[in-house]
């Protein structure tokens, strides 16, 4: 992400049981960018990831209290992230250990879209459709 890119305004956010492992897999098998990372040792208590093309993730470990704001269970994140090359994507990604779901396909609405799971379970699809145009 570049210093002129604006920040994202929506965050997905999403728990993981070994937080540090999820980021350096994102990072190196699809191209995630470690912004900040909070927490000691092996405990993450807020993780930014920015995507190159603008927006980004929030994570964090499982926490055991139970008075947890955030209780979301790993494994249970889906999240759609644009990209010009979904096949090279998908390549980094299968060889860093992605489980696919869905190999590169052409959508009947002119993406080219795959889906892989993360060693969390989570679903990441990417693909090259940007969304419908904004009502002005």
């Amino acid at each position: 992400m570049t210093d002129n890119t604006p920040s994202p305004q929506v965050w997905p956010a999403l728990r993981a049981h070994d937080a540090r492992g999820l980021i350096r897999f994102l990072v190196e098998a699809f191209g995630f960018e470690e912004t900040v990372v909070h927490g000691d040792g092996d405990r993450v208590d807020h993780a930014e990831l920015s995507w190159p093309q603008g927006g980004g993730v929030m994570l964090g470990g499982v926490r055991d209290s139970e008075d947890d704001a955030w209780p979301l269970s790993p494994g249970t994140f889906g999240a759609y992230v644009v990209t010009d090359a979904p096949d090279e994507v998908f390549a980094r990604a299968v060889a860093a250990g992605a489980r696919p779901v869905r190999e590169p396909y052409d959508t009947d609405y002119g993406s080219r879209d795959f889906v892989v799971r993360d060693p969390e379970g989570n679903r990441w699809s990417f693909g090259t459709y940007r969304g419908h145009p904004r009502r002005g």
